[in-house]
């Protein structure tokens, strides 16, 4: 994949900057892939469900609402999403299991860390638009990312 600098030097404002500093987790950092979208707040049941299911190359976005309350994905649902082939999760919250997802060829991105398990209700929204730090995240649109950021289709 071409840096996400240089793919923004290349195309300019067609790309959305997210400017939120996501922490990288998984043992690939540069990725990318078609979106496929998940609202939720401290349930995963969704983006577990979701992650279960044959990804494609696709990256998932999940929004979180920036909570550090719990972690919305562990080592567990980031193995269901490596072998459905999922290249990438990007979450605007946390994860857990953090050491583990380092050494998993998954590209996660999050805000942070807490050991804290969420609910699993399966409140929340699926392929929906998001939008969170001005960019908006639409399924279908392509996310590429790396160490410098998260460029995403206008």
């Amino acid at each position: 994949m071409t840096s996400t600098a240089d793919l923004y030097d290349d195309h300019g404002d067609a790309l959305q900057s997210l400017p939120i500093q996501l922490r990288s987790f998984g043992g690939t950092t540069t990725f990318e892939g078609p979106i496929r979208t998940v609202r939720c707040f401290q349930d995963n049941l969704l983006l577990k469900d979701l992650l279960a299911t044959p990804g494609d190359g696709a990256v998932l976005v999940v929004d979180g609402d920036g909570s550090f309350g719990t972690a919305l994905m562990g080592d567990m649902i980031a193995q269901s999403a490596v072998d459905n082939g999922w290249v990438g999760v990007v979450i605007h919250g946390c994860v857990r299991d953090s050491v583990a997802l380092g050494g998993m060829p998954l590209g996660v991105k999050a805000l942070g860390t807490n050991p804290r398990k969420s609910a699993k209700t399966g409140a929340g929204d699926l392929d929906v638009e998001l939008s969170f730090g001005g960019v908006v995240f639409r399924p279908g649109a392509r996310l590429y990312a790396d160490e410098d950021g998260v460029l995403v289709e206008r």
